[in-house]
């Protein structure tokens, strides 16, 4: 678990844009947004309305008959789940703790009444460390990212995604999973080709596939240049991010029918948890787009968590469409499956 600074301000959301319709032409691509303006009221996270070719872009979402979120349980594991958890947590293994820390990231042991209860901090007991980063420029506006879980593009996802977590980026994912009826045809129109991962940055209106290419422009952007190590290795980053998925060979590959909301669900994440990878592998199968806040150990964003739900734990969910604020991973793949699976 990471922390941030007492004395940090809560970052501010910035607005949406969400793709619905795209034209490509032999010199530009003319994209049709809808705004949508992302407020820091838990309740009212993100507000869109969202055109799409699914039958269910009309309809009304609720929360399953009955439905009650769990209460947070930290590293609790479901019965029947712990098989699941372990082959998520192979990628942290093998990648030696890639898409774990933010840039910069320092940790001092602190006394116990140097950081006040209601600031993030980790915890151990009577032991309290805190935990500080360096980030680089923020954007404006959330980077869009088209990608799934996929073997063939499996190990490019996977470096692009720690990338994220090193930048502590705020990413609207758009999944494209194979079979997928949305946003997968919108790539090909976008960039003239079905590649992947492709990146849309609406603050610059730069666009491009591969992920060489991505990293290095998201770390001169929006870092200080420097890409780590762990992904500069060449051949071995490659092997080692191959290797690292073989404990979720196949998962978040598919398409599942599923109803397209109209608005983006909010997923505060990062790369190295495996209980947040076990979730992210259910958003793409089912194709619901999302912004992930990322918030690996020294994002200030652990401490915007804690005074938004009153507890920091990842994976958790905003879905604006049913009003639902939920914590533990199990639980809120259960939720998506009974609200978005057709």
């Amino acid at each position: 678990m990471a922390g941030m600074l007492a004395n940090s301000v809560l970052l501010p959301q910035p607005s949406i844009f969400l793709p619905v319709s795209s034209s490509r032409s032999s010199r530009s691509i003319r994209r049709t947004l809808v705004m949508v303006k992302a407020s820091s009221k838990p309740s009212d996270s993100v507000s869109a309305s969202t055109k799409s070719k699914s039958k269910s872009s009309d309809a009304v979402f609720t929360a399953p008959p009955g439905f009650k979120p769990p209460e947070p349980k930290r590293f609790a594991v479901k019965p029947g789940k712990l098989l699941d958890v372990l082959g998520a947590a192979i990628g942290v293994l093998l990648r030696l703790g890639a898409g774990v820390f933010v840039s910069g990231y320092s940790a001092s042991f602190v006394s116990k009444d140097a950081i006040p209860a209601d600031q993030y901090a980790l915890r151990i007991g009577v032991i309290v460390i805190k935990e500080t980063s360096k980030l680089g420029p923020r954007p404006e506006k959330p980077i869009e990212i088209y990608e799934f879980e996929g073997y063939v593009c499996i190990c490019s996802r996977l470096q692009v995604r720690e990338m994220v977590t090193v930048l502590d980026l705020d990413i609207l994912y758009f999944p494209c999973p194979r079979g997928s009826p949305n946003f997968r045809p919108m790539v090909n129109q976008m960039g003239g080709k079905q590649q992947f991962p492709y990146m849309v940055d609406p603050n610059t209106g730069v666009s491009m596939y591969e992920s060489d290419g991505i990293i290095k422009y998201l770390s001169e952007k929006y870092g200080d240049g420097t890409v780590p190590l762990s992904l500069s290795l060449g051949p071995l980053t490659a092997i080692t991010a191959a290797f690292a998925t073989l404990g979720r060979l196949g998962k978040g590959n598919l398409y599942t029918p599923a109803k397209l909301p109209p608005k983006p669900l909010v997923f505060w994440a990062y790369e190295g948890s495996p209980f947040c990878k076990l979730v992210r592998e259910v958003l793409v199968e089912l194709e619901l787009p999302h912004i992930q806040r990322s918030c690996a150990r020294g994002s200030p964003k652990r401490q915007e968590l804690l005074m938004k739900a009153g507890h920091f734990q990842v994976p958790y969910l905003e879905d604006p469409n049913t009003g639902v604020n939920m914590f533990e991973s199990a639980e809120i793949i259960e939720y998506l499956k009974q609200t978005y699976a057709a």
